[in-house]
């Protein structure tokens, strides 16, 4: 049996073909989006005894798929054995075949994937925190067979429900963005009701659920975005005040003159003085960071004293320069963090089924639009998130 036709389920479920139409990338082409990524078919993945094959009905699109074609800052071909690479970290779908040792998911459960992949065996998975495990790995980007296909392979415990009154794209654009935002909030930076929280890249899709996760939290965000066409977006998203970040000068730029560090200080503060006025005169008691090499000076600068900057990534560039005065006399704290483990996603995946955090899908693409849409998010030309249609009907 060849590969399925786009946006069709077969009529028996868990009939599998042998090839599937994928978005591959590969060594040789590694570059822009737009030109690395393209459509072939390839096998359809086997499936160990814990893993799940799930019909792709939809797929979200996140910053790691341009990594991933551009083969920066690492190429994903020194991270699995693999001889292509299929991305994608998010998608919802059907589950089409299971593993042997599979209990908890049975053929045609309609489910979400999160995109943490672990032993399962290690002291660290059985006690501490999955996140932890030595063997620990994003899906779709540290290993292939990710949601730019027709089918794809994934543990066992990757698996959430779908929340029933979402959409096929709707259900595939939350995971990692939401689940990352999550952990940053609650597991980590243990945000209280009343906290002032500075949100870089509010309408992207880190930010448009850091605000949401905020207001269930009781909490202040202060939403920076880059036009006012953001504006109604963040607020209604939960900002209790929106900063345009064009009209500071405050990023960090490589090899300054001692003017231009003068002058990047002078517009920190006075971005200060524009937070203060939003909070009732007080600096953010967190920092929610994954922009990176541009805004981190300004985040340990601009948090307050005994405050927190949690970060998750770092879009802009990895090598932070700051003043580490600002850190250590004031007494404040750098958390890192990473995506979230299967109960954190469950935890959060419950208010997305209640209704209480929503999915903000910009745009949606066919397939083989999958390359545009990752050159988009590469040129920053996007707000919300961008989803991929596969096997999910046509509107």
């Amino acid at each position: 049996m060849r590969s399925l036709d786009l946006h069709t389920v077969p009529a028996t479920v868990g009939e599998t073909p042998e090839l599937m139409k994928a978005i591959v990338i590969r060594k040789e082409r590694e570059g822009d989006p737009i030109t690395s990524m393209q459509l072939e078919e390839v096998p359809v993945p086997e499936l160990g005894p814990n893993e799940v094959l799930v019909l792709v009905m939809a797929a979200g699109v996140n910053f790691n798929g341009v990594w991933a074609a551009q083969g920066k800052p690492v190429s994903v071909f020194r991270m699995h054995k693999e001889p292509f690479h299929i991305a994608g970290s998010d998608a919802s779908g059907i589950v089409w075949k299971i593993g042997k040792e599979v209990r908890r998911w049975k053929v045609g459960d309609e489910v979400v994937i999160h995109c943490n992949q672990s032993c399962g065996q290690c002291p660290e998975c059985n006690g501490l925190d999955p996140m932890a495990c030595s063997e620990q790995k994003i899906w779709g980007y540290e290993t292939s067979w990710g949601s730019f296909a027709q089918f794809t392979k994934v543990q066992a415990q990757q698996l959430v429900q779908k929340p029933k009154q979402l959409s096929w794209e709707d259900a595939a654009s939350y995971g990692l963005t939401y689940f990352t935002a999550y952990r940053m909030l609650v597991g980590r930076a243990e945000v209280k009701p009343g906290d002032n929280v500075l949100v870089w890249g509010a309408a992207g899709g880190l930010g448009i659920f850091a605000l949401q996760i905020c207001r269930i939290l009781g909490a202040n965000p202060i939403a920076v975005v880059s036009s006012p066409d953001k504006y109604d977006m963040v607020k209604s998203l939960g900002a209790t005040g929106v900063i345009n970040r064009k009209d500071f000068d405050f990023s960090w730029t490589e090899n300054e003159t001692p003017e231009r560090t003068k002058k990047r200080m002078d517009e920190t503060k006075r971005l200060g003085a524009e937070l203060r006025k939003l909070t009732g005169g007080k600096d953010p008691d967190v920092v929610f960071e994954h922009v990176g090499q541009e805004t981190f000076p300004a985040s340990v600068f601009l948090c307050k004293r005994f405050g927190k900057i949690v970060i998750c990534g770092a879009t802009s560039g990895f090598n932070l320069t700051f003043d580490v005065r600002y850190l250590w006399m004031r007494q404040k704290e750098i958390l890192g963090s990473h995506f979230a483990n299967a109960y954190q996603a469950e935890r959060a995946n419950e208010l997305v089924i209640n209704g209480k955090i929503k999915p903000v899908l910009d745009q949606v693409f066919d397939f083989p639009d999958t390359p545009k849409a990752h050159q988009l998010m590469k040129e920053n030309k996007h707000k919300g998130k961008l989803g991929i249609r596969i096997q999910a009907p046509l509107p």
